[in-house]
């Protein structure tokens, strides 16, 4: 049994404020998600939190204990995300994931950039995912859900989540490997070019060598004065 199922199911009020703390990125992300709008994104997540509420204050404590709490939140929250979506149809697109990479106060600039990069690299490839694989996948490796959760938030078989995750998953991997094996061969190879030693001008008069028997020179007296 979830140890937070049964938390809220002893107590629903007491136990709430935790639940939204260990949820909140979670019911966000899912809203963002599908509209792509912050200000809506939250507006969703709050009304996911306050249906989850009031939910849990209807059911009987045997019901609460079972849940499978963040599957059950997060299909909680993208129903309520997609009703948004449906009744506003001029919302674009999400472009990137709701999470961010922050740099630490000592992180290197390039680094977080190269960061980024590869988060957004992973995001436009989880895009591109088929329907059906891309929120099982994000679900599981993103938010970190549980298969049995997964299959709870959107009421598919639990055989059919895993199919789904494992050929998702498979997918990346190799639209990855493909796409950085494309740009490893389209960046030019800069190797160090060695520096040619000059050539000697044709007019320079060899320098003599010292002679075999030459007499080393000795201070003459009136040199030492």
């Amino acid at each position: 049994m979830d140890d937070l199922a049964a938390r809220l199911a002893a107590d629903p009020d007491a136990a709430f404020e935790e639940l939204v703390r260990r949820h909140e990125r979670l019911v966000y992300g899912l809203a963002w998600r599908i509209l792509g709008d912050a200000q809506r994104a939250e507006e969703a997540a709050q009304d996911a939190f306050l249906r989850a509420h009031r939910a849990l204050m209807r059911y009987p404590p045997e019901r609460i204990a079972e849940l499978r709490v963040a599957g059950w939140l997060a299909r909680i929250a993208l129903n309520v995300a997609r009703n948004v979506r449906r009744d506003t149809p001029a919302l674009g697109a999400p472009l990137e994931a709701a999470g961010d990479v922050r740099a630490g106060p000592a992180s290197d600039p390039l680094a977080a950039a190269e960061r980024r990069d590869e988060v957004h690299r992973w995001r436009r490839l989880l895009d591109g995912l088929p329907a059906p694989q891309r929120l099982p996948v994000e679900l599981r490796h993103v938010h970190g859900l549980s298969y049995p959760e997964i299959a709870a938030a959107l009421d598919r078989p639990l055989g059919t989540v895993k199919v789904q995750v494992h050929r998702g998953v498979a997918r990346l991997r190799r639209d990855y490997l493909a796409e950085s094996s494309r740009d490893a061969a389209l960046a030019p190879a800069i190797a160090p070019q060695a520096q040619p030693r000059p050539e000697p001008r044709a007019d320079a008069q060899p320098r003599p060598e010292p002679r075999a028997d030459a007499q080393p020179r000795t201070e003459s007296r009136a040199d030492a004065q």
